[in-house]
Protein backbone atom coordinates (compact mmCIF):
# COMPACT_ATOMS: atom_id res chain seq x y z
CA UNK A 1 0.00 0.00 0.00
CA UNK A 2 2.76 2.39 0.64
CA UNK A 3 4.27 1.61 -2.43
CA UNK A 4 1.14 2.71 -4.27
CA UNK A 5 0.53 5.81 -2.17
CA UNK A 6 4.57 7.11 -3.20
CA UNK A 7 3.70 6.52 -6.42
CA UNK A 8 0.24 8.44 -6.85
CA UNK A 9 1.98 11.42 -4.64
CA UNK A 10 4.90 11.25 -7.21
CA UNK A 11 2.79 11.92 -9.99
CA UNK A 12 0.63 14.38 -8.30
CA UNK A 13 3.98 16.25 -7.69
CA UNK A 14 5.34 15.66 -11.10
CA UNK A 15 2.12 17.24 -12.66
CA UNK A 16 2.34 20.53 -10.32
CA UNK A 17 5.75 21.04 -11.11
CA UNK A 18 5.36 20.67 -15.36
CA UNK A 19 3.95 23.74 -15.69
CA UNK A 20 6.90 25.46 -13.79
CA UNK A 21 9.15 24.65 -16.72
CA UNK A 22 9.13 27.08 -19.43
CA UNK A 23 8.41 24.42 -22.55
CA UNK A 24 5.17 24.95 -24.80
CA UNK A 25 4.51 21.13 -25.35
CA UNK A 26 1.43 20.52 -25.21
CA UNK A 27 1.92 17.52 -22.68
CA UNK A 28 3.56 20.06 -20.40
CA UNK A 29 0.89 23.10 -20.46
CA UNK A 30 -1.81 20.88 -20.43
CA UNK A 31 -1.35 20.85 -17.18
CA UNK A 32 -1.95 24.06 -16.24
CA UNK A 33 -5.37 22.97 -16.70
CA UNK A 34 -6.64 20.95 -13.59
CA UNK A 35 -4.93 22.31 -10.69
CA UNK A 36 -8.31 21.91 -8.19
CA UNK A 37 -8.71 18.45 -9.73
CA UNK A 38 -5.15 18.00 -8.94
CA UNK A 39 -4.93 19.98 -4.98
CA UNK A 40 -8.15 17.75 -4.60
CA UNK A 41 -6.41 14.55 -5.14
CA UNK A 42 -3.40 15.73 -3.30
CA UNK A 43 -5.26 16.50 -0.21
CA UNK A 44 -7.04 12.62 -0.50
CA UNK A 45 -3.95 11.01 -1.01
CA UNK A 46 -2.37 13.10 2.26
CA UNK A 47 -5.35 12.12 4.28
CA UNK A 48 -4.34 8.26 3.68
CA UNK A 49 -0.90 8.58 3.21
CA UNK A 50 -0.82 9.78 6.75
CA UNK A 51 -2.65 6.63 7.83
CA UNK A 52 0.25 4.23 6.35
CA UNK A 53 3.63 6.52 6.97
CA UNK A 54 6.22 5.22 8.51
CA UNK A 55 8.31 7.74 9.71
CA UNK A 56 11.33 5.92 10.08
CA UNK A 57 11.34 5.47 5.94
CA UNK A 58 12.95 8.87 4.64
CA UNK A 59 11.55 8.29 1.38
CA UNK A 60 8.29 8.20 2.56
CA UNK A 61 8.57 11.14 4.68
CA UNK A 62 10.25 13.30 2.06
CA UNK A 63 7.53 12.64 -0.38
CA UNK A 64 5.36 13.12 1.79
CA UNK A 65 6.42 16.65 2.24
CA UNK A 66 6.97 17.50 -1.40
CA UNK A 67 3.16 16.25 -1.63
CA UNK A 68 2.41 18.54 0.83
CA UNK A 69 3.86 21.54 -0.70
CA UNK A 70 2.16 20.53 -4.07
CA UNK A 71 -1.27 20.78 -2.97
CA UNK A 72 -0.50 23.95 -1.21
CA UNK A 73 1.29 25.07 -4.25
CA UNK A 74 -2.10 24.59 -6.27
CA UNK A 75 -4.15 26.39 -3.93
CA UNK A 76 -2.32 29.42 -3.88
CA UNK A 77 -2.47 29.83 -7.68
CA UNK A 78 -5.97 29.13 -7.65
CA UNK A 79 -6.99 31.10 -3.79
CA UNK A 80 -7.22 34.67 -6.10
CA UNK A 81 -10.17 33.09 -7.80
CA UNK A 82 -12.02 32.56 -4.57
CA UNK A 83 -14.44 35.30 -2.20
CA UNK A 84 -10.93 34.57 0.18
CA UNK A 85 -9.64 37.26 -1.73
CA UNK A 86 -10.06 41.28 -2.27
CA UNK A 87 -11.96 42.14 -5.42
CA UNK A 88 -9.65 43.24 -8.19
CA UNK A 89 -13.02 44.98 -10.29
CA UNK A 90 -15.05 47.50 -7.87
CA UNK A 91 -18.81 47.19 -7.62
CA UNK A 92 -20.54 49.55 -9.81
CA UNK A 93 -21.56 52.77 -8.30
CA UNK A 94 -23.86 53.33 -11.33
CA UNK A 95 -25.52 50.00 -11.58
CA UNK A 96 -27.97 51.12 -14.33
CA UNK A 97 -27.43 53.90 -17.05
CA UNK A 98 -26.50 54.95 -20.64
CA UNK A 99 -22.35 53.93 -19.83
CA UNK A 100 -23.46 50.46 -19.41
CA UNK A 101 -22.59 47.91 -21.62
CA UNK A 102 -23.94 44.24 -21.54
CA UNK A 103 -21.48 41.18 -23.38
CA UNK A 104 -22.63 37.68 -24.03
CA UNK A 105 -20.02 35.40 -24.96
CA UNK A 106 -20.92 31.59 -26.05
CA UNK A 107 -18.63 28.70 -27.59
CA UNK A 108 -21.14 26.87 -29.41
CA UNK A 109 -19.86 23.65 -30.13
CA UNK A 110 -19.62 23.67 -33.81
CA UNK A 111 -21.45 20.16 -34.17
CA UNK A 112 -23.89 21.10 -31.93
CA UNK A 113 -27.56 22.43 -33.52
CA UNK A 114 -29.43 22.97 -29.94
CA UNK A 115 -29.81 26.41 -31.49
CA UNK A 116 -32.86 27.48 -30.09
CA UNK A 117 -31.70 26.82 -26.63
CA UNK A 118 -29.06 29.79 -27.62
CA UNK A 119 -31.31 31.64 -28.54
CA UNK A 120 -33.22 31.34 -25.88
CA UNK A 121 -30.73 32.22 -23.33
CA UNK A 122 -29.46 35.18 -25.21
CA UNK A 123 -33.28 36.48 -25.02
CA UNK A 124 -32.80 36.15 -21.03
CA UNK A 125 -29.82 37.77 -20.81
CA UNK A 126 -30.27 40.71 -23.25
CA UNK A 127 -27.05 41.80 -23.65
CA UNK A 128 -25.69 44.33 -25.88
CA UNK A 129 -23.42 42.68 -27.54
CA UNK A 130 -23.26 38.52 -28.62
CA UNK A 131 -19.92 36.62 -29.38
CA UNK A 132 -19.78 33.02 -30.33
CA UNK A 133 -17.05 31.10 -31.65
CA UNK A 134 -17.12 27.48 -32.92
CA UNK A 135 -19.63 29.12 -35.07
CA UNK A 136 -19.79 27.92 -39.21
CA UNK A 137 -22.34 28.73 -42.20
CA UNK A 138 -24.65 26.49 -40.60
CA UNK A 139 -24.95 28.36 -36.96
CA UNK A 140 -24.75 31.59 -38.72
CA UNK A 141 -27.99 30.88 -40.81
CA UNK A 142 -29.37 29.53 -37.61
CA UNK A 143 -29.07 32.28 -36.07
CA UNK A 144 -30.20 35.46 -38.45
CA UNK A 145 -32.99 36.12 -36.62
CA UNK A 146 -30.68 38.07 -34.05
CA UNK A 147 -30.11 40.52 -36.80
CA UNK A 148 -33.62 42.04 -36.01
CA UNK A 149 -32.66 42.96 -33.19
CA UNK A 150 -29.13 43.54 -33.61
CA UNK A 151 -28.34 45.12 -37.06
CA UNK A 152 -24.56 45.75 -36.14
CA UNK A 153 -23.01 42.43 -36.81
CA UNK A 154 -19.09 41.19 -37.74
CA UNK A 155 -19.62 37.23 -39.22
CA UNK A 156 -16.61 34.97 -40.41
CA UNK A 157 -18.09 31.68 -39.81
CA UNK A 158 -15.59 28.51 -40.27
CA UNK A 159 -15.97 25.24 -40.46
CA UNK A 160 -12.42 24.02 -38.32
CA UNK A 161 -14.40 25.43 -34.91
CA UNK A 162 -12.55 29.21 -35.68
CA UNK A 163 -15.39 30.85 -36.81
CA UNK A 164 -16.83 33.89 -35.06
CA UNK A 165 -19.83 36.21 -35.33
CA UNK A 166 -20.48 39.03 -33.51
CA UNK A 167 -23.96 40.57 -33.33
CA UNK A 168 -24.45 44.16 -31.93
CA UNK A 169 -27.23 46.89 -30.28
CA UNK A 170 -24.50 49.26 -30.94
CA UNK A 171 -22.89 50.91 -33.41
CA UNK A 172 -19.62 49.31 -34.86
CA UNK A 173 -16.78 51.87 -35.84
CA UNK A 174 -13.80 50.15 -37.79
CA UNK A 175 -14.95 46.11 -37.71
CA UNK A 176 -11.80 44.24 -38.76
CA UNK A 177 -11.14 40.47 -39.25
CA UNK A 178 -7.05 39.88 -38.32
CA UNK A 179 -5.46 36.67 -38.91
CA UNK A 180 -2.54 37.13 -36.06
CA UNK A 181 -0.62 34.27 -36.36
CA UNK A 182 -2.51 31.79 -38.32
CA UNK A 183 -4.65 32.25 -41.51
CA UNK A 184 -7.12 29.22 -40.40
CA UNK A 185 -7.93 31.04 -36.69
CA UNK A 186 -9.06 34.80 -37.18
CA UNK A 187 -9.46 37.07 -34.17
CA UNK A 188 -12.20 40.10 -34.52
CA UNK A 189 -11.11 44.02 -33.43
CA UNK A 190 -13.39 47.01 -33.37
CA UNK A 191 -14.92 50.16 -31.33
CA UNK A 192 -18.59 50.58 -30.26
CA UNK A 193 -20.24 53.49 -29.27
CA UNK A 194 -22.43 53.50 -25.95
CA UNK A 195 -25.27 55.36 -26.09
CA UNK A 196 -23.57 57.99 -23.93
CA UNK A 197 -21.67 58.56 -26.83
CA UNK A 198 -18.54 56.70 -25.15
CA UNK A 199 -16.75 54.13 -27.28
CA UNK A 200 -15.40 51.32 -26.19
CA UNK A 201 -12.15 49.21 -27.83
CA UNK A 202 -12.91 45.30 -27.86
CA UNK A 203 -10.84 42.50 -29.18
CA UNK A 204 -11.93 39.00 -29.48
CA UNK A 205 -10.50 35.98 -29.90
CA UNK A 206 -9.53 32.20 -29.80
CA UNK A 207 -6.80 31.02 -30.50
CA UNK A 208 -5.33 27.42 -30.75
CA UNK A 209 -5.78 25.15 -27.64
CA UNK A 210 -2.59 22.64 -26.74
CA UNK A 211 -3.57 18.98 -28.24
CA UNK A 212 -1.36 16.20 -29.53
CA UNK A 213 -2.85 16.49 -32.91
CA UNK A 214 -3.14 20.42 -33.91
CA UNK A 215 -1.54 22.49 -31.56
CA UNK A 216 1.67 20.62 -30.29
CA UNK A 217 3.32 23.29 -28.76
CA UNK A 218 1.47 26.61 -27.18
CA UNK A 219 3.54 28.89 -29.15
CA UNK A 220 1.01 30.66 -31.12
CA UNK A 221 -1.54 30.36 -29.09
CA UNK A 222 0.65 32.32 -26.19
CA UNK A 223 1.94 34.86 -28.96
CA UNK A 224 -1.16 35.94 -29.99
CA UNK A 225 -2.95 36.82 -26.96
CA UNK A 226 -0.01 38.51 -25.28
CA UNK A 227 0.01 40.62 -29.31
CA UNK A 228 -2.76 42.02 -28.70
CA UNK A 229 -1.73 42.60 -24.85
CA UNK A 230 0.59 44.75 -25.94
CA UNK A 231 -1.57 46.60 -28.50
CA UNK A 232 -4.16 47.13 -25.86
CA UNK A 233 -1.34 48.23 -23.16
CA UNK A 234 -0.12 51.05 -25.78
CA UNK A 235 -3.80 52.70 -24.98
CA UNK A 236 -5.18 54.15 -22.15
CA UNK A 237 -8.87 54.11 -23.18
CA UNK A 238 -11.80 51.90 -22.27
CA UNK A 239 -11.06 48.39 -23.64
CA UNK A 240 -12.34 44.71 -23.59
CA UNK A 241 -10.64 41.41 -24.58
CA UNK A 242 -12.85 38.57 -24.27
CA UNK A 243 -13.14 35.03 -26.03
CA UNK A 244 -12.30 31.65 -25.10
CA UNK A 245 -8.39 31.74 -25.03
CA UNK A 246 -8.37 27.81 -24.57
CA UNK A 247 -5.70 28.67 -21.31
CA UNK A 248 -6.96 29.11 -18.00
CA UNK A 249 -7.14 31.93 -15.52
CA UNK A 250 -4.79 30.85 -13.41
CA UNK A 251 -2.16 29.83 -15.90
CA UNK A 252 1.25 32.08 -16.80
CA UNK A 253 0.33 32.94 -19.80
CA UNK A 254 -2.79 34.26 -18.92
CA UNK A 255 -0.90 35.98 -15.87
CA UNK A 256 1.46 37.57 -18.54
CA UNK A 257 -1.24 38.61 -20.73
CA UNK A 258 -2.81 41.00 -17.90
CA UNK A 259 0.33 42.23 -17.11
CA UNK A 260 1.00 43.17 -20.66
CA UNK A 261 -2.39 44.72 -21.20
CA UNK A 262 -2.71 46.12 -17.73
CA UNK A 263 -6.29 44.85 -17.79
CA UNK A 264 -8.37 43.34 -15.02
CA UNK A 265 -10.01 40.26 -14.02
CA UNK A 266 -13.35 40.70 -12.87
CA UNK A 267 -13.65 37.32 -11.20
CA UNK A 268 -10.86 37.75 -9.02
CA UNK A 269 -12.46 38.13 -5.85
CA UNK A 270 -15.62 36.74 -6.96
CA UNK A 271 -14.84 33.31 -8.40
CA UNK A 272 -13.55 30.72 -10.90
CA UNK A 273 -16.54 30.76 -13.48
CA UNK A 274 -15.32 27.88 -14.55
CA UNK A 275 -16.89 27.64 -18.62
CA UNK A 276 -15.48 24.35 -19.96
CA UNK A 277 -16.24 21.41 -19.68
CA UNK A 278 -20.85 21.41 -19.46
CA UNK A 279 -20.63 17.99 -20.05
CA UNK A 280 -18.46 17.16 -17.48
CA UNK A 281 -18.66 17.80 -13.38
CA UNK A 282 -14.87 16.56 -12.74
CA UNK A 283 -13.09 18.37 -15.24
CA UNK A 284 -14.23 22.23 -14.97
CA UNK A 285 -11.88 25.14 -15.39
CA UNK A 286 -12.18 28.66 -16.44
CA UNK A 287 -11.17 28.82 -20.44
CA UNK A 288 -13.86 32.04 -21.75
CA UNK A 289 -12.79 35.15 -20.32
CA UNK A 290 -13.43 38.77 -20.13
CA UNK A 291 -11.03 41.30 -19.25
CA UNK A 292 -11.18 44.89 -19.01
CA UNK A 293 -9.17 48.17 -18.63
CA UNK A 294 -9.87 50.08 -15.13
CA UNK A 295 -12.45 52.50 -16.69
CA UNK A 296 -14.95 49.90 -15.76
CA UNK A 297 -16.76 48.53 -12.61
CA UNK A 298 -18.74 45.66 -12.85
CA UNK A 299 -22.46 45.60 -12.43
CA UNK A 300 -23.04 41.93 -12.73
CA UNK A 301 -20.95 38.80 -14.11
CA UNK A 302 -23.07 35.14 -14.56
CA UNK A 303 -22.04 32.05 -15.70
CA UNK A 304 -25.22 31.14 -18.63
CA UNK A 305 -26.70 27.51 -17.95
CA UNK A 306 -25.86 24.17 -19.93
CA UNK A 307 -27.65 24.04 -22.65
CA UNK A 308 -26.04 21.87 -25.78
CA UNK A 309 -22.64 23.15 -25.73
CA UNK A 310 -19.51 21.69 -24.06
CA UNK A 311 -18.49 25.30 -22.86
CA UNK A 312 -21.44 27.70 -20.01
CA UNK A 313 -21.76 30.93 -21.84
CA UNK A 314 -20.29 34.00 -20.09
CA UNK A 315 -22.62 36.86 -19.39
CA UNK A 316 -20.72 40.63 -18.24
CA UNK A 317 -22.26 43.75 -17.27
CA UNK A 318 -20.09 46.80 -17.06
CA UNK A 319 -20.24 49.93 -16.19
CA UNK A 320 -18.14 53.07 -17.13
CA UNK A 321 -17.57 55.18 -14.51
CA UNK A 322 -15.89 58.60 -13.99
CA UNK A 323 -13.13 58.25 -11.46
CA UNK A 324 -13.15 54.25 -11.97
CA UNK A 325 -8.97 54.53 -13.07
CA UNK A 326 -7.95 56.62 -9.97
CA UNK A 327 -9.62 53.78 -7.90
CA UNK A 328 -8.72 50.86 -9.69
CA UNK A 329 -4.84 50.03 -9.89
CA UNK A 330 -4.25 47.95 -13.41
CA UNK A 331 -1.18 44.80 -12.64
CA UNK A 332 2.07 46.02 -12.42
CA UNK A 333 4.93 44.45 -15.11
CA UNK A 334 8.31 43.53 -13.90
CA UNK A 335 11.30 44.14 -15.91
CA UNK A 336 11.79 40.24 -16.07
CA UNK A 337 8.12 39.84 -17.03
CA UNK A 338 8.31 42.39 -19.81
CA UNK A 339 11.13 40.48 -21.30
CA UNK A 340 9.19 36.69 -20.98
CA UNK A 341 6.21 38.81 -23.14
CA UNK A 342 8.64 39.95 -26.00
CA UNK A 343 9.93 36.74 -25.89
CA UNK A 344 6.67 34.93 -26.29
CA UNK A 345 6.19 37.29 -28.93
CA UNK A 346 9.07 36.91 -30.48
CA UNK A 347 9.04 32.80 -30.98
CA UNK A 348 5.47 32.96 -31.87
CA UNK A 349 5.79 35.35 -35.00
CA UNK A 350 9.03 33.15 -36.10
CA UNK A 351 6.26 29.94 -35.82
CA UNK A 352 4.42 31.88 -37.99
CA UNK A 353 6.92 32.30 -40.54
CA UNK A 354 7.91 28.06 -40.71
Amino acid sequence: MNIILVVLALLLVIATALPLLRFDQWWVRVFDFPRGQIAISGAAVIVIFIFFWDPHRVYESVVLGLLVLAVGYQAVKMLPYTVLMPKQVMAAELPSGDTNLKLFVANVLMDNRQSDALLQIVREYDPDMILTVETDEWWERALTTLEETYPHTLKYPLDNTYGMLVYSRLELIDPEVRFILKDSIPSMHMQVVLPSGDRVFMHFVHPDPPNPKYATETTERDAEVLIVGREVETRDKPTIVAGDFNDVAWSQTTGLFQKASGLLDPRVGRGMYNTFNAKNLLLRWPLDHVFHSNHFKLVRMAKGPAWGSDHFPIFIELSLEAGAVAEQEEPDTSRAEGEQVDEKIEEGEQHKGE
